[in-house]
Formats: C-alpha cells, sequence, structure tokens
C-alpha cells in the first residue's frame, strides 16, 4: 500500500461513507472496515443510528465493537458521544449493559444524575461500576495530596533561629559546608536550620459543592477528593452540597460511594444560601480555607451572595472560588459574577485534579 493510498484511508475513515464518492473510494482492510461500521453507526446518517437505537442486543455488540478497534481513551469518548447523540440511556439502566461500559468519570456523573431512575436490579451493578472509577480516582489523587500537604507543613515548620534543643544538624551541617574550617576539622554553623517546637494548629477544609447538572464531573472529583482530605490527621474537613438547598454530607465523608450516591444532581443554585451555612461552620478563621466550587450561575440574589462572600472574607479565612475541577478545560461559568469576586479581591479559578492538592496546601499552609 502506497502512503497515499493511507492517506485516503484514513481521510475515509475520518469523513465517513458519505464522503467515498460515486467510485466507491478506496477499499478498507478488514479491521478499517471494522471501525468504519462502529463510527458510522454512531454519526453516520440518522438511518443508521437508528439500527443502533433502543435494541440492547446492537448496543451491546457496538460496545463491545468499539472496545475492539479503539484504545480506551477513545472508547470513553464514543461512549459519551453515544449517550447525548443517541439517547441511549438503557447504557445505564440496564445491568448487561453496565457490565459491558469502560467506565469514566464522565459516564459516572450520568450515572449519579440518573440514579433515582435506576431499576432495583440495575443498582448494585451501578454502584460497582461508580466503585471502580472512585478507586482509580483516589489511587491518582491521594499521593499528591499526602505530598504537597506534608511538605507545606515541612516549609512552614522550618526556622532559622531554632533554639538549641531544635537544632537540625544534619541540615545546619549542610548549608554550612562552605564555612568547613580543614585545620579544625570542623564546619563553623554560621546559619542554623531547625524546626519550630510548636505544634502548628489544625487547620479547616470547607468544601461547598454546587450540584447542579453543568457541574457533575467536577462533583465527582470533589467528593472523592473530600474523601482523601478526611483520612488526614492535620485537617478537619467539611463536606456541604448544595443546589436551591443546602445538606451537609460530612457524616459520609469516610465513604466515597456513600457519598456521591448521597448527592443529588440537577435542579437549581443558590449559592448565598450555601455561604450563610459556612458562615456557621468558620470557628477559626485562620485556619480555615472555604473552597467555592461552582460555575457561579447564581439563581438566587447576587447581591446577597456577594454580602455573604464579604463577610466570610472579612473574618480572614481563605476563600477559593473554583470554576470546575476537572481536566476538560476552561468551562462554562458566570463571567458577570466572576468579576464581582474579582473585584473583591478573588480569583476564581479551574482546576484540574491533579494540580489542585498543591493549590489547597498552599491555601492552607502559605
Amino acid at each position: 500500500m502506497s502512503d497515499y493510498d493511507e492517506y485516503q484511508r484514513k481521510w475515509r475513515l475520518i469523513l465517513g461513507q458519505d464522503a467515498q464518492g460515486a467510485d466507491g473510494g478506496p477499499e478498507l482492510p478488514a479491521r478499517a472496515a471494522g471501525m468504519d461500521a462502529t463510527l458510522e453507526a454512531l454519526y453516520g446518517s440518522d438511518e443508521r443510528k437508528g439500527g443502533l437505537g433502543a435494541s440492547s442486543p446492537n448496543v451491546n455488540r457496538w460496545l463491545g465493537d468499539i472496545r475492539k478497534y479503539f484504545p480506551t481513551d477513545t472508547v470513553q469518548l464514543l461512549q459519551r458521544d453515544a449517550l447525548e447523540r443517541l439517547g441511549l440511556q438503557q447504557m445505564l439502566l440496564e445491568p448487561e449493559l453496565l457490565e459491558t461500559i469502560t467506565p469514566d468519570v464522565n459516564l459516572i456523573g450520568t450515572l449519579l444524575t440518573l440514579k433515582n431512575v435506576l431499576p432495583e436490579r440495575s443498582r448494585e451493578t451501578a454502584r460497582t461500576v461508580v466503585r471502580r472509577v472512585v478507586e482509580e480516582i483516589e489511587r491518582q489523587l491521594r499521593h499528591p495530596l499526602q505530598q504537597a500537604f506534608a511538605g507545606r507543613r515541612r516549609s512552614q515548620s522550618r526556622t532559622r533561629r531554632p533554639r538549641p534543643s531544635d537544632i537540625d544538624w544534619d541540615q545546619t551541617i549542610r548549608v554550612n559546608m562552605k564555612h568547613y574550617q580543614p585545620q579544625y576539622r570542623t564546619v563553623l554553623p554560621v546559619s542554623l536550620r531547625g524546626q519550630k517546637r510548636s505544634k502548628a494548629s489544625l487547620k479547616h477544609i470547607i468544601l461547598l459543592i454546587d450540584q447542579s447538572g453543568s457541574m457533575a464531573t467536577s462533583v465527582v472529583y470533589a467528593g472523592v477528593l473530600s474523601c482523601v482530605l478526611a483520612s488526614l490527621p492535620s485537617v478537619k474537613t467539611h463536606i456541604v452540597a448544595f443546589d436551591t438547598s443546602v445538606v451537609d454530607l460530612t457524616a459520609q465523608l469516610p465513604d466515597p460511594i456513600e457519598l456521591l450516591f448521597a448527592l443529588q444532581l440537577g435542579g437549581g443554585t443558590d449559592i448565598g444560601r450555601a455561604l450563610k451555612y459556612a458562615e456557621q461552620l468558620n470557628v477559626a478563621p485562620r485556619d480555615t480555607v472555604l473552597v467555592l466550587l461552582s460555575d457561579l450561575f447564581e439563581g438566587g440574589s447576587v447581591p446577597n451572595m456577594l454580602h455573604s462572600v464579604r463577610r466570610l472574607v472579612n473574618t480572614g479565612l481563605t476563600f477559593l472560588p473554583v470554576l470546575a475541577l476537572n481536566d476538560q478545560g476552561a468551562p462554562a461559568y458566570d463571567h458577570d459574577v466572576a468579576a464581582l469576586l474579582t473585584e473583591l479581591g478573588l480569583k476564581p479559578f479551574a482546576s484540574t485534579p491533579g494540580a489542585f492538592p498543591e493549590v489547597l496546601a498552599r491555601a492552607l499552609y502559605g
């Protein structure tokens, strides 16, 4: 096969069967033809997409085909597109289909949105699918979080004016090697290094999580992150979910599965009400970080919300307005409200889950 033929076949797969022309286009090898058929079933004409339709055997076969022909990342993308383009919610309602899905955090967000309409026979399978993704996220986040917190705490406790009993001699010798005195075979400790003896006060993290449907992926990451935080002895963690009402889910923190299934994704948004609840939890402002995870589309009173923000900031706590916590890039958010928060000296931002532990540790320990 010439490079030109290979080039034509790749474009034939990209453009679909409608682009093959009167001559039929380049002939596809067996594997490429199989890939073409799975893509055409999803992205082709309405008639072809109807063939995938509501038939469980057809959907099951298609799920198997995409795993056969494509890598995991592409499989997850195709599954999401199938849900959106074809309305294949039965993928998440039938236990047989749930078992064949390659789960990812986006599908878990959709599954949690549908949890109230899951048939009884699908619920345990759904929990198993959610658990697989949660365990993977937890593996990704636990070590960076522990490392970021431990590193920041060590840095905060260091001092260059230690009491004699608090001197770290190993570190002191290393930084003073340039003052080595060969005639005396010793090092002059010109610059001392040590650790502060006073025990750092317990830090407090309050997570306010917007449950609106647009925040589904961020909610999954935040739920798992909060459970990891709850396992750290150096911090006290509160997690509060809100839409137009406010629910304190701190009691579910030891178990991320129970926590995620306690969430009610969808509905309106009242950020101001959630912030008023957070004011009650703010008992040690100087040692507290408040994380507001929301796209800022406020359904309640924006002026009342801003009043709550001012009161919280004026207590001395650290306020982190997080627009999204996911790997999908810049989120959709209310730019006007974000600008108002910026005028108050805050900096609304989005973060990937991998980068957020360091952001949080810096906010807690400086």
